[in-house]
């Protein structure tokens, strides 16, 4: 095998830096994708018809289409339409984000019909408003029982967030590109970066795996 990782060497630093860009891309897009998650999964189980159907037209727009064409639609039809420049990491933020809420807002909508009923029965009876009871009661139910999948979904969207490399924004990938295209070795340094993606998944799922450790201890 012809590899020589002698000749990255000098460039780790250059791709280390890139793990801060890829997990502001991730946490900023996680926090955005959780927000529209729920606003989307209470549109889906309200009885409102109109937003019930917004909710389920948008998740399939955003399921139904690959991430790297929502990425580049933002990108590009942002500045066309409004005539502003529009950077690579809040696109890549807003893009992300938007996608992820798609997936988050089915994964909420489980969990809150995985409640019993007799939680919000018994709220009902107490004369709880509906946006008290959903806030203080259903939705952190959910939230305990979902949290397994919601982890899973921010250690995908953390790997995902390497096709910014599209746009250019300097995440771990585009670094590790830019430092085979000037050593002309592109192995060595996609092999570095695919360890820095499996070593913050690692770190990631044992977060997830204490957070909810705490949270059942807490029952």
């Amino acid at each position: 095998m012809n590899l020589d990782f002698s000749a990255i060497v000098p460039s780790i630093p250059y791709i280390l830096k890139g793990i801060g860009v890829t997990l502001q891309i991730a946490i900023g897009a996680s926090i955005i994708g959780f927000i529209v998650g729920v606003l989307l999964a209470l549109c889906k189980i309200g009885k409102v018809s109109i937003l019930r159907w917004f909710a389920d037209f948008y998740t399939s727009i955003f399921r139904g289409t690959p991430l790297v064409l929502q990425l580049l639609i933002i990108y590009y039809a942002v500045p066309q339409l409004f005539d502003i420049q529009i950077e690579p990491i809040p696109t890549a933020i807003m893009a992300f984000g938007l996608n992820s809420g798609a997936y988050i807002s089915e994964i909420i909508r489980a969990g809150i019909n995985a409640v019993d009923k007799g939680q919000m029965e018994a709220a009902q009876a107490l004369g709880i408003p509906y946006t008290k009871m959903m806030k203080d009661i259903i939705i952190p139910q959910a939230v305990k029982n979902i949290l397994p999948s919601l982890v899973n979904e921010f250690i995908t969207l953390n790997k995902e967030t390497a096709v910014v490399t599209v746009i250019s924004a300097l995440d771990i990938m585009r670094r590790a590109y830019i430092v085979g295209g000037s050593t002309y070795r592109y192995l060595e340094p996609l092999l570095f970066a695919g360890v820095i993606y499996y070593i913050m998944t690692l770190v990631l799922t044992f977060l997830g795996k204490r957070i909810e450790k705490g949270m059942r201890k807490s029952d």
